[in-house]
């Protein structure tokens, strides 16, 4: 193994106990074969940082086509998958402790970029070549899984120290490693995040210096960046990183234009962005719900667009949830994200402030009802997502508004008991009223049913099958008399 030549072992052993045994087999088919094997990168990290361990990555010096073949055939894998081109080869292993989970064999490689694709040219390399091309330092870590020296490490670039210190740098001149692949810029934010790292001042400043590059990077790529961010413990960390270094500007324009603090008069508002950033932390601390988290990062997103001053009133933002939800769907298109989940993002956009007003007042019934009719199924997050809202430094005032909160939510649960408005449905259905009254599917029964749900809400009839169909009845009857010359 003439690579461990280039290295130097920084660390002599790991202990091997949360290593599963059956990637050691694989370390002894390579020595059959003498070649080099290796753990590489996440898994590394993850083990030296006690942390779960998802990726299992090996990486082969030699030829790794034939190499994983053997290994799918002796070692019984499932799913086998080979990328006879990129070297590369996917299978299932079972381990009898660990389960089953899913290993990337590669061969040991070096890459060149063209300057208009982050996809790289490959070449046949060495151990150096590998690590060196890698996007971090805590990533370009390899642990021997060959018998001899197995279970040492090799740390070509001090990323044993840089997990202690808790920095992310790259191995290389980090605005080359940037340049070659943009994405590793929204890598470096989400690792941050998710890691709670600190980005050395030379990473940052090459982000700032080539953040237009990431426009050569597919939004679907840059959104699965931008989603593990977002699911990070604190997410505001790797956000502030992608503003700080203009790529929010670049992949969000309108979240990134939320930024600043505007005076008149005197008179100026609060920084909407990092207001946001603050809500996103506050939804995150207590829901593992992404677009409950994206419902916080662009519920205030149309304030640039509706922001007015005016003597009397000052700032104001009319209308943002109205519009919020037209700009919402617009980033949901250009972002490439799943359409399934925006009607419950530009619900809780919509909503956001509706809960608010009920909180400074004696709440009535059907005030509340409406609320609940509204939210439907949705409206705990819709109140989560309300009290994550409250920003505000002055302890006293938190303390004012939270009391408000929780006394809203107690009329609801009052409302939701008394009406059995907890199942947040009509007591009658369209279809429903087609039956009862011989009609078909249309604008009749859709005004219908919309005059049966207001009346149940404003508490002209309670919250009963039998009542809401002689209501029905009765309001069909006059709509038919109405016609009548």
């Amino acid at each position: 193994m003439t690579d461990h030549l280039l290295v130097q072992l920084v660390m002599t052993t790991l202990s091997p106990q949360n290593i599963p045994e059956i990637l050691y087999h694989i370390g002894d088919l390579a020595d059959k074969d003498g070649m080099g094997c290796y753990l590489v990168g996440g898994y590394v990290r993850d083990m030296l940082m006690q942390r779960a361990c998802t990726d299992i990555d090996i990486m082969i010096i030699g030829d790794p086509v034939p190499f994983a073949k053997t290994v799918h055939d002796e070692l019984h894998g499932r799913n086998f998958v080979l990328f006879e081109r990129f070297r590369t080869a996917q299978l299932e292993l079972s381990d009898p402790v660990q389960g089953t989970f899913k290993v990337e064999l590669v061969g040991a490689r070096k890459e060149s970029y063209n300057a208009d694709s982050r996809k790289p040219v490959t070449l046949i390399g060495t151990l150096e070549d590998d690590l060196s091309r890698r996007d971090f330092t805590i990533n370009a870590l390899a642990l021997v899984l060959n018998s001899e020296g197995r279970n040492q490490i090799i740390d070509l670039f001090n990323g044993i120290e840089d997990i202690k210190a808790g920095t992310l740098r790259t191995p290389l001149n980090p605005e080359q490693t940037f340049s070659d692949d943009p994405l590793r810029m929204m890598r470096a934010a989400r690792f941050a995040a998710q890691l709670d790292f600190t980005l050395l001042p030379e990473v940052i400043d090459a982000m700032k210096a080539i953040h237009e590059r990431i426009r050569i990077v597919s939004m679907e790529r840059i959104s699965h960046e931008f989603f593990k961010i977002m699911l990070a413990p604190r997410p505001s960390k790797g956000l502030i990183i992608l503003y700080e270094t203009g790529l929010l500007k670049e992949i969000m324009p309108e979240v990134a234009a939320m930024a600043g603090i505007e005076q008149v008069d005197g008179m100026g508002h609060k920084d909407t962005l990092f207001h946001t950033f603050q809500v996103i932390d506050n939804v995150a601390a207590y829901s593992d719900n992404l677009w409950l988290r994206v419902a916080a990062l662009l519920h205030d997103i149309a304030k640039p667009a509706t922001k007015r001053f005016t003597k009397s009133a000052g700032w104001t933002f009319h209308g943002h949830d109205a519009v919020g939800i037209k700009i919402v769907a617009k980033i949901f298109r250009e972002m490439r994200w799943p359409l399934d989940p925006l009607a419950y993002v530009q619900k809780m956009v919509r909503l956001h402030h509706r809960p608010i007003p009920l909180s400074k007042e004696e709440i009535s019934d059907s005030a509340i009802r409406r609320l609940m009719f509204d939210a439907g199924e949705d409206l705990q997050d819709l109140m989560n997502l309300c009290k994550a809202d409250v920003t505000s430094k002055n302890p006293r005032k938190v303390s004012r508004i939270m009391s408000n909160f929780n006394h809203v939510e107690e009329k609801i649960a009052e409302v939701g008991e008394k009406d059995q408005l907890a199942k947040w449905r009509p007591p009658v259905s369209g279809e429903d009223i087609m039956a009862l009254l011989g009609l078909p599917e249309g604008k009749t029964v859709g005004m219908i049913k919309k005059r049966m749900e207001n009346a149940v809400i404003d508490g002209l009839i309670p919250y009963d099958r039998d009542a809401a169909l002689d209501y029905i009845r009765q309001i069909y009857q006059e709509m038919t008399n109405s016609e009548k010359p």
